[in-house]
């Protein structure tokens, strides 16, 4: 992990960049927004300080040409427990005035979350977290779902793989809803593509950094493919343990399936070249992405943006045209309100490009199957991927009527 940035530092820089100028509309309390992430922890390195300096950039930006609009950032660390989460989230909703919570690494910390700023007509827009029933079974009329998921994310990953002979797969699973949602996604897209699951091992989490049995159960398998059903430090060390074993030498290709930019620096190119993966956001795709970039890098040095950190600077943009356009004593009111309104209005970023978000709750936009570069290819710092596909934003995520959300009926 790439912590660039002293934690107290970030925070105190944040906090003091986005208390907007109290101008017109002074006599209104401020749109509050509480970053929810992880700064320490297995997730720190793809969310964390990098997720608040997102936040904090389209705050700056939304600013510049709306100056009216109160806006206050606050930011904390969830400890990867969901109980402080809710915690935090509690305390923030009923005692800090904040309306809008984001990033949320935590899939059952997520689900908590949701239920709570319905009850309490708050708004919440989960980046860091990744399970597929948020906007599912867990689907609401209060928050929504950025960046990526666990439907999204394998799906590429996985067709290309079958497509290419590795058609029997084994899992290492990260031991609770995350980790559970990403194998049974990824093992429907095996089955689906003719392939077969030989079986599973579940690790715990957090905690676990020594996945050697694990990862002895993956290659007595026999399996051709090793699915890392995890993310963060997690995926690193997998990927790191797996070449200690030789596992790829031996025959077995090994699958990251939710497997990011920061985490692709932690493993280092010579462990993780040719492994596919897919991203939402890659820093030097475009003209929009690289200076973003650069100025990311100003407040995180030696660091570039991943997609967490891109799909914040997404999601708080869209909500601040939300709240601008019901007005900010309504969108103080109703969280509910500046979720309707942000659903009836197309996306656009310079990040994720044009979008829209679905009845259940999902950010429609692009995803990208990408191939790391061997160390040779690699021309820069930070030159990791070669695009090998873009897949359209319809294709990207789960078909609607199929994740259970009552709110895509009708």
């Amino acid at each position: 992990m790439n912590r660039s940035m002293p934690r107290r530092g970030v925070l105190a820089a944040g906090l003091a960049a986005v208390a907007l100028p109290r101008t017109a509309s002074a006599q209104g309390r401020p749109i509050r927004i509480g970053v929810l992430t992880d700064m320490v922890g297995a997730y720190a390195a793809n969310t964390g300080p990098g997720s608040v300096a997102g936040a904090r950039l389209a705050i700056e930006d939304f600013a510049r040409l709306h100056p009216d609009l109160k806006v206050e950032l606050v930011s904390a660390d969830l400890q990867l427990k969901p109980d402080v989460a809710v915690g935090i989230a509690g305390d923030w909703l009923d005692n800090q005035g904040v309306d809008l919570i984001t990033d949320v690494p935590l899939s059952s910390a997520a689900f908590a979350i949701s239920d709570m700023v319905k009850a309490k007509d708050k708004a919440a827009i989960f980046n860091g977290a990744a399970s597929a029933d948020i906007t599912g079974k867990h689907c609401g009329p209060n928050h929504l779902h950025w960046a990526y998921d666990t439907w999204s994310m394998p799906h590429g990953v996985v067709d290309a793989t079958v497509k290419e002979g590795g058609n029997s797969w084994f899992f290492i699973t990260a031991d609770y809803a995350f980790g559970h949602s990403l194998e049974t996604d990824a093992a429907n897209f095996v089955t689906a593509a003719g392939g077969k699951v030989l079986g599973q091992a579940l690790a715990p989490f957090p905690g676990t950094t020594d996945f050697s049995s694990h990862l002895v159960q993956a290659q007595a398998s026999g399996a051709k493919v090793i699915g890392f059903a995890n993310g963060g430090s997690d995926t690193v060390n997998c990927i790191k343990q797996s070449a200690e074993f030789g596992i790829q030498k031996g025959g077995q290709k090994i699958a990251g399936l939710l497997f990011l930019l920061h985490d692709v620096r932690g493993v280092g190119l010579a462990a993780a070249q040719g492994v596919l993966l897919t991203e939402p956001f890659y820093w030097d795709t475009n003209d929009g992405t690289r200076a973003f970039a650069k100025r990311f890098a100003e407040l995180m040095p030696g660091n570039m943006p991943g997609s967490v950190h891109a799909g914040q600077y997404s999601a708080v943009t869209h909500y601040l045209k939300a709240c601008l356009a019901v007005g900010q004593a309504k969108a103080k009111a109703s969280g509910r309100a500046v979720i309707d309104q942000m659903k009836a209005t197309p996306t656009e970023d310079p990040l994720f490009g044009k979008g829209w978000v679905r009845k259940d709750g999902r950010a429609i936009h692009d995803m990208y199957l990408f191939e790391v570069k061997s160390p040779q290819q690699s021309k820069q710092p930070w030159d990791y991927y070669t695009l090998k596909r873009t897949v359209p934003g319809a294709e990207a995520f789960r078909p609607i009527d199929q994740g259970g959300c009552k709110l895509a009926i009708g």
